[in-house]
């Protein structure tokens, strides 16, 4: 009896030596979002806009590989341009519902497009209540390609035109700034950046706007 105790020990504490399984992601890419307000903030300037301003944001995801309810959709980017009822802030304590202008990767077939249009909006949630147009357009997307990762480039025909850049020491108010505001979708090691420029200049929406020098973007990654 002792000895078969002591082997099931030992078979248990080997087991529980092994690794975890890893998961394989069914799909992931790279994640950018820019908003009309400040997230990189204190809490002076996050005060002066809420309820103001930070109705408008737009969100990307580049999709680098993988597969949405079966179809696949390798190297393929969706836009979500937003309008919501209320300031992009803390979407914990304040969420937020709006309509959305979709922007679909060209290079996708017409089940591919389907594919992208859902997964928008299963990944923006309330944000996407209300889908105002789709739109087909030509999508470059550049993500992270610098060395301190934040630097972004996005284009989607003369709809929608992003850059960004990494925060640097003169991108500094107050001295007490932090990632004030959560990302607003489920993304992994989110970074803040600072917006050069954001635009867009589509229908759909009733608005139209061009943003430059705010300290309004989070870069990251997305796995599910």
């Amino acid at each position: 009896m002792k000895t078969k105790i002591g082997f099931i020990t030992v078979l248990l504490a080997a087991a529980c030596a092994l690794p975890a399984k890893q998961l394989t992601p069914t799909i992931s890419g790279n994640y950018l979002e820019v908003r009309s307000c400040d997230i990189y903030t204190g809490a002076c300037v996050a005060n002066s806009e809420m309820n103001l301003s930070g109705k408008e944001g737009m969100l990307v995801w580049s999709v680098r590989e993988g597969s949405w309810k079966g179809t696949r959709l390798d190297g393929l980017s969706v836009i979500a341009v937003i309008e919501a009822d209320g300031t992009l802030g803390d979407v914990h304590y304040q969420p937020r519902s709006g309509k959305a202008v979709i922007i679909l990767d060209a290079k996708a077939g017409s089940e591919q497009q389907q594919a992208l249009k859902d997964f928008a909006r299963t990944m923006a949630g309330k944000l996407i209540g209300e889908i105002a147009e789709v739109k087909v357009a030509s999508v470059d997307v550049s993500i992270g390609q610098c060395k301190g990762g934040s630097c972004a480039t996005v284009k989607a025909g003369k709809l929608v035109e992003i850059t960004t850049r990494c925060l640097g020491a003169k991108d500094h108010l107050c001295g007490n700034e932090e990632n004030y505001y959560p990302p607003l979708t489920p993304v992994d090691s989110a970074s803040s950046a600072y917006t050069e420029v954001a635009s867009y200049n589509g229908s759909g929406l009733n608005v139209t706007w061009t943003l430059a020098g705010k300290r309004s973007a989070y870069l990251g990654t997305f796995a599910l």
